[in-house]
């Protein structure tokens, strides 16, 4: 698979959500931010996949060549 999911696609996508912010709770900005780096740099391992990392890139910059 070589497109990106833009669509809904997460099994309880709204208690994911309670848990990234439960996460997050208590946390100062930059350890906010550095959860965020670590999270996305897993996530996108498991991903694997450049040609979807890239088009992920652009869908979160909101650029229109995704």
């Amino acid at each position: 698979m070589d497109d990106l999911i833009l669509t809904p696609n997460i099994d309880g996508a709204d208690d994911f959500y309670a848990e990234l912010l439960a996460n997050h709770e208590g946390l100062d900005k930059a350890d906010s931010d550095a959860l965020n780096a670590r999270l996305v740099l897993v996530l996108a391992n498991h991903i694997g996949n450049r040609a979807i990392l890239t088009q992920a890139l652009a869908a979160a910059a909101l650029k229109k060549e995704v």
